[in-house]
């Protein structure tokens, strides 16, 4: 996939309120950690996140993309008649249907013409969206779309914890852990075709992508619903983090060398990385198979934990905040995502 007049203008994002650390969630734990002598800290030390964020248990998931999205309308001056396409991508959804992009366009006020619908696929769901409108604005069909996200762990972290609680064994530890540092926030991505005179001077340049998967690996990390009595469903998550991490990281290298034949790059000339987040190990790990020195990443999983489909468009905003990320790099966001799949954009900052 390559681009020539496709522009992310706008990156803007909202954290959740609630600060939750990693100590707090292994105080809930204490029945198993004494069982099992496991030390207290070993969730950080495992995977390097201190702490996440979460909703308050009330809150509407529409609602914080919507937040979002209203940045991004008033960081750029993007009158809402030009937005050709509404596109929500988060693994969380208001509800089954209608889409959630639904909702979020209608507070938005745009037009009939405004395609609006969701995408899901795990946590590279903004990667596809921006692809997505990416492709209609390549195609001439649109000249501006937004990419909207919000995602919450809040549900999911509890259940799983009262689980590990309920079913005390090490191989269920095991499985639950990745769970455990789930983050919440949301993210607006606005793309145009260049064409617009906005009040924000971003001007990202996407200039190509590379998709490879490997869904013969569908069962490493599942999400979902399981049955637990007549007509009784219970929310589950359940990680095999060790086979997920090696394979992840195997087609990390296929599709790398993928991306960096196609853009016609060396490994040198990609000045910076924006990856999913997801902890240390997955962090040290592919960039050593991809052969990417650690200073050329600008990592938030310490803070902010695993936001699924936020994570990597968030990481990307505070980066371009902080002057990590600067006007003229080719960088390149690196998402690998359950199924597995995984995705890279280069872009031309």
């Amino acid at each position: 996939m390559k681009y020539s007049r496709v522009f992310i203008n706008s990156l803007s994002y909202e954290l959740a309120p609630e600060v939750v650390t990693s100590v707090e969630l292994e105080s809930r734990l204490t029945p198993l950690y004494q069982k099992f002598r496991i030390p207290m800290g070993q969730l950080t030390a495992l995977t390097g996140i201190d702490e996440r964020r979460w909703w308050p248990a009330d809150h509407i998931l529409s609602d914080g993309a919507i937040v979002a999205a209203e940045k991004t309308m008033q960081e750029t001056g993007i009158d809402v008649a030009d937005i050709g396409a509404v596109v929500y991508t988060g693994v969380c959804r208001d509800q089954h249907e209608p889409a959630t992009a639904c909702r979020i366009a209608a507070k938005l006020g745009v037009l009939k013409d405004t395609a609006i619908y969701d995408i899901s696929n795990a946590c590279l769901g903004v990667l596809s969206g921006i692809l997505d409108i990416a492709n209609r604005i390549e195609l001439g069909q649109i000249k501006a779309g937004l990419v909207v996200s919000c995602e919450s762990a809040r549900h999911i972290v509890d259940v799983t914890i009262d689980d590990m609680l309920a079913e005390p064994t090490m191989q269920n530890y095991a499985r639950s852990l990745a769970t455990l540092t789930g983050g919440s926030g949301a993210v607006a991505v606005l793309l145009t075709d260049g064409s617009f005179d906005l009040k924000t001077d971003r001007s990202h340049q996407l200039l190509g992508a590379s998709h490879l998967s490997a869904p013969e690996h569908n069962n490493l990390c599942q999400w979902g619903l399981k049955e637990v009595g007549p007509q009784l469903f219970r929310e589950f998550m359940r990680t095999d983090a060790v086979s997920l991490l090696k394979e992840g990281v195997s087609l990390a290298k296929d599709t790398w060398e993928h991306f960096l034949s196609q853009r016609e790059w060396v490994e040198t000339q990609v000045d910076k990385v924006i990856c999913h987040q997801v902890g240390a190990a997955n962090q040290k790990q592919v960039l050593t198979a991809l052969g990417i020195s650690k200073e050329k990443e600008f990592p938030t999983y310490q803070k902010l934990g695993n936001m699924g489909t936020v994570s990597l468009p968030v990481t990307a905003a505070m980066a371009h905040d902080q002057g990590f990320l600067q006007k003229g790099d080719n960088v390149s966001f690196l998402g690998i995502g359950s199924g597995l799949n995984c995705m890279m954009l280069g872009l031309k900052w």
